[in-house]
């Protein structure tokens, strides 16, 4: 990471609820670092509204934290509520199909994995709480990207890296976004093999008190079990569980 944006955040660790608000001077002391050099750095801080001046004048600045904090710090909140929420009933379904279940949520243009339940199989899916995926791949990414707008669909699907895959033959853009259509209509996301070799993924959505797709529920495991009667089973329960906890979220929707 850039030393820069290291030293500026380090900044945002001298306030606390008995300094909520300190000098140019303060802080410049506190950091060990030049007065011009502080500014420097409290002013990116500033222009991100990170931080807000309440003084500023030819003597010094002060400064408080921002609510660009208070909203990073909103969304935190609301990932522990999900999975708090969640996962008493991921447990239970879990138990009940005995296949691995995920709670997946969009982190900016990329896809975590918040909270996972394993199978009591010898399968081992490549998956952890905390990874990273694109919004592209795999049934609990797509069903996010599906349910943001088309804008946004197309800033995320314009990134580099699915430029190149685009260029190389990987991912056609355009059946891509068809795909998303279709998952967005049906409600639900269906994958083959995309981040493992011979499993599949369906996902369903779940629903906060605003009717946003704030997460998807995700139920993976060996191809073999997803077909016939028993994928219309792992289709009807999985479906079952997201609308329990958008249920539990809050969320009041038409067909519930």
């Amino acid at each position: 990471m850039n030393q820069s944006v290291i030293k500026a955040l380090k900044l945002l660790n001298y306030f606390s609820p008995d300094t909520p608000e300190l000098t140019l001077k303060e802080i410049a002391g506190r950091a060990g670092i030049p007065k011009p050099t502080a500014y420097r750095l409290l002013s990116a801080l500033e222009s991100g509204n990170f931080l807000y001046k309440t003084k500023d004048n030819e003597h010094d600045s002060k400064y408080r934290l921002g609510l660009k904090l208070l909203e990073l710090g909103q969304i935190v909140s609301d990932q522990l509520e999900i999975r708090a929420i969640a996962l008493s009933d991921m447990q239970t379904l879990a138990a009940d199909i005995n296949e691995v279940i995920h709670l997946v949520i969009a982190n900016q243009d990329e896809a975590t994995y918040i909270e996972k339940v394993d199978s009591s199989r010898a399968l081992r899916l490549n998956t952890r709480v905390g990874k990273n995926s694109p919004l592209y791949l795999g049934s609990g990414p797509k069903m996010l990207l599906a349910n943001m707008s088309g804008a946004r669909q197309e800033e995320i699907l314009a990134e580099s890296k699915l430029h190149q895959a685009v260029k190389s033959g990987t991912i056609n853009k355009e059946e891509l976004l068809q795909e998303l259509r279709t998952i967005y209509e049906e409600g639900y996301a269906y994958s083959i093999g995309e981040q493992d070799a011979d499993t599949t993924g369906i996902s369903y959505p779940i629903y906060d008190y605003s009717s946003q797709v704030i997460a998807a529920l995700a139920v993976s495991g060996l191809s073999s079990h997803f077909e016939g009667d028993n994928l219309e089973l792992l289709k009807m329960k999985s479906k079952a569980t997201a609308e329990a906890i958008s249920r539990k979220l809050g969320y009041r929707g038409p067909d519930f």
